[in-house]
């Protein structure tokens, strides 16, 4: 994997667990793409309803809003904004770990960046069961859930 990047705004960091590039480089490889530049930004409701409000004109909260800034074809590129608050909210509402939903929202912004889509009802059944798909594959890695963080609240 080239270029990933974790970064924190407005939030304290949390803790991520070590095979994450590993997963994360598995699961861009099995869509047949590469890593460019990929940047992480996890942050707040309000951190991100501002970004949603700036630059898509939406005034709602959201747990991931990606941008894709591939130049190249078989190369993705992209800052990837994720609420921790959402997660943490969505992890309670679905009755899932917090560390669940957080690999799922950030599977969702990768897979958005493979050309993945999910405005019509298909493409939301399409990308739920890759992301499920992907899930699965961490799964496998022999990690058990639960190990690298609590919750993003606990801190």
């Amino acid at each position: 994997m080239k270029k990933l990047h974790f970064h924190f705004e407005d939030i304290s960091p949390i803790g991520l667990p070590d095979n994450i590039n590993l997963w994360l480089a598995q699961v861009i490889s099995a869509e047949h793409f590469v890593v460019d530049n990929l940047n992480f930004i996890f942050c707040s409701d309000n951190y991100l309803l501002e970004i949603n409000n700036t630059y898509l004109n939406h005034d709602y909260f959201t747990d991931i809003i990606t941008f894709d800034l591939s130049e190249i074809e078989e190369q993705i590129s992209g800052d990837l904004f994720i609420s921790l608050d959402r997660v943490t909210e969505n992890a309670q509402k679905f009755s899932c770990l917090f560390e669940n939903e957080l690999l799922r929202v950030m599977v969702h912004g990768i897979l958005h960046l493979c050309g993945y889509k999910d405005k019509s009802e298909t493409d939301q059944k399409l990308i739920r069961s890759m992301e499920d798909f992907y899930l699965s594959l961490y799964d496998s890695m022999n990690v058990p859930r639960g190990t690298f963080m609590l919750s993003y609240k606990d801190k």
